[in-house]
Parts: C-alpha cells; sequence; structure tokens
C-alpha cells in the first residue's frame, strides 16, 4: 500500500546536510548505484554514502571525466552509462545482473536541464523527458531482478518542486510544436514523481520501495556565464555581486543541504516500510493543493495532488513502456 503523502517528524530541517542525515549511520553492504553520481548533488551523494560505508558505484556517460571528478573519494567504482542510449542502458544492466550482486539502492540522479533549443535523442525523444524519465525508467526496470534480491530495497529519483507545476503533455510528449525549456523541464520533474508512485504500486510487496527526492534550487558557487548569471539574479539566486544566495528556508540551498534529502531517500531508517511519496527537507513533504505563486522570494515545492495522481502515473508507465521498447 503506498503511503500518505503526510510528514513524519524527522529530527532533520532544511538546514540539514547529507552528512547529518547519515551520521550514525553503518550502510557496510548494502550496494548503491548512482546515475551522474560525479557531479555536484550526485558527488555529494556518493561522498557521504561511501564515507558510511556503502559500495557506490557510479554510473556516468563520460567514465575518465567522472573518475577525474571523483578523486579523494576511494573505494568508487564507475561504470559507463548513457541514459539516452537504450544499448547502454541493457549494457550497464547486463553487467551488474552478471555479477549476481544484489542492489539495495539505485538513486537515479542524473539530469539534464534547460536546453535553449530542443534537442532530441537517437529516437527521436526530447532531451530533459529523454535524460530524466525515460533512461531512469528503462534502467530501474532493467535492474529490477537485482532490487528484489537485496532486502529492503530502495530507487530515489531526483525530481524539483517544478514538478508541482509541470504537466505531461500527453498528446506531445517530444514537444513537436511549442517547445520552452522551462516546460520541458517540468514534464521530465512531474514524470519522475508519477514513475515514483506506480513503481512503488506495483513493486513494494516484492520488497522495492520507490520515493521522488527534491533537493532544493543548488546552483553551487559558480563561476556562472553572464547569461547564468543574469538568470540567476533575476530568480533572486545570486546576488548583484553575483554571489549565491543561500536561504534554505526559501528553498536556496547548499550541495551538502541539498543532497540530504537524496541520501534520506536512500538510506533514512524512518522510511522503512514507506513509499511512494515526495521527499523534501529530509521528510515526506506536506500535501498542499493551494494555489501558489513562484516569486524569486518564494519557490513553493510541497506536493500536490496533481503530481501523485494514480491515474496518471499508471499511464505515464503504460506509455514509457511503448516508448523504451
Amino acid at each position: 500500500m503506498t503511503a500518505p503523502q503526510t510528514p513524519l517528524g524527522t529530527p532533520f530541517t532544511a538546514f540539514s546536510t547529507a552528512a547529518d542525515v547519515l551520521d550514525g549511520l553503518d550502510l557496510t553492504g548494502r550496494e548503491v548505484v548512482v546515475t551522474g553520481g560525479h557531479g555536484r548533488l550526485g558527488r555529494e551523494v556518493t561522498r557521504t554514502l561511501r564515507a558510511a560505508g556503502a559500495t557506490v558505484t557510479v554510473a556516468a556517460r563520460d567514465p575518465e571525466r567522472a573518475t577525474a571528478a571523483l578523486d579523494g573519494i576511494t573505494g568508487v567504482r564507475v561504470e559507463p552509462l548513457d541514459l539516452t542510449d537504450p544499448g547502454s542502458v541493457d549494457a550497464f544492466a547486463r553487467r551488474w545482473l552478471a555479477t549476481g550482486r544484489s542492489l539495495h539502492v539505485l538513486v537515479n540522479n542524473a539530469a539534464v536541464l534547460f536546453s535553449p533549443e530542443p534537442v532530441r535523442d537517437a529516437r527521436g525523444h526530447e532531451l530533459q523527458f529523454s535524460t530524466s524519465h525515460l533512461g531512469h525508467f528503462q534502467l530501474t526496470r532493467a535492474l529490477l531482478p537485482a532490487l528484489r534480491a537485496a532486502e529492503g530495497a530502495r530507487v530515489v529519483t531526483v525530481t524539483s518542486g517544478a514538478a508541482r507545476f509541470g504537466e505531461i503533455r500527453w498528446d506531445d510528449l517530444d514537444f513537436a510544436t511549442g517547445y520552452d525549456p522551462v516546460t520541458a523541464y517540468g514534464q521530465a520533474k512531474r514524470a519522475n514523481v508519477l514513475f515514483t508512485v506506480e513503481l512503488d504500486r506495483r513493486y513494494a510487496d516484492q520488497g522495492v520501495r520507490a520515493f521522488a527526492a527534491h533537493p532544493g534550487v543548488v546552483i553551487g558557487a559558480g563561476p556562472f556565464t553572464p547569461e547564468q548569471a543574469a538568470s540567476y539574479r533575476a530568480q533572486g539566486l545570486v546576488d548583484d555581486d553575483g554571489v549565491t544566495v543561500i536561504d534554505p528556508e526559501a528553498g536556496k540551498k547548499t550541495i551538502g543541504q541539498g543532497a540530504a534529502t537524496l541520501v534520506f531517500g536512500a538510506a533514512g531508517p524512518l522510511l522503512d516500510g514507506l513509499g511512494g511519496v515526495y521527499l523534501k527537507d529530509s521528510d515526506v513533504a506536506v500535501l498542499d493543493d493551494e494555489q501558489r505563486p513562484l516569486t524569486a522570494d518564494s519557490i513553493p515545492s510541497d506536493a500536490n495532488s496533481a503530481m501523485l495522481d494514480p491515474d496518471d502515473a499508471r499511464r505515464l508507465w503504460e506509455l514509457s513502456e511503448q516508448l523504451v521498447s
């Protein structure tokens, strides 16, 4: 049974870091895969889970670049994976399953953000949707035997508060018309949550639980291009001097704070027995169906009923099966 979207009242806050969430936990013996686990949030997830004892495999499109980015974090495997290439996804899963290892946690973290012009993968699918959703959908299904073999397996899919506003363009997923990068991003992030809902419904009774995790708005410290700086300044994410604004209560976080909710989904014991929910600030997010404007000072990112709709979740799953076949 999918858990209700109700906060647990965890001891963590918007200010908590990934290290805070994992403090005192021993993850020795747990096998974890993190897609894009070498950059920004992904690297911090990799670093802190590894520090807690987990065995971490980073799946990356460019293994050489990933290996360099992970310098200083010992004992991390790096494997090639291009989420927009079905053959690459299948090859990664085959290699994993051939080892006979269980998979305790899959963190679907990799994403492509805000392509200014429509970019498509080899199958013709819009790149943000292809990377964030379709590739992870195919990967998760291919790794289900290893997930089912683990005790208490979890799939954590990194989403965004944009899921609250995003909509699935059922008749034009790939933006044959009307492409807008923000709209495409919102669709991909809504898909991440709907995928979580249906994955948990289908496989909870087989020991696989699913969580969608919103890290907050995390842009790091730069340096930024002039275009990025102007955009971030308009959104209230950097000040007039180009310095990143950190305001966790408003959802503007450091990398360590952003990674906290991801590792909470991956390993937080308070989530045992739960699944199919959207996480924020290292807790199950509040369900809020009020219409709330998006401003530079306020970034609404609580859950709403539309992003958790079970009928849409089932419909997206069935459509995704067709798209990756």
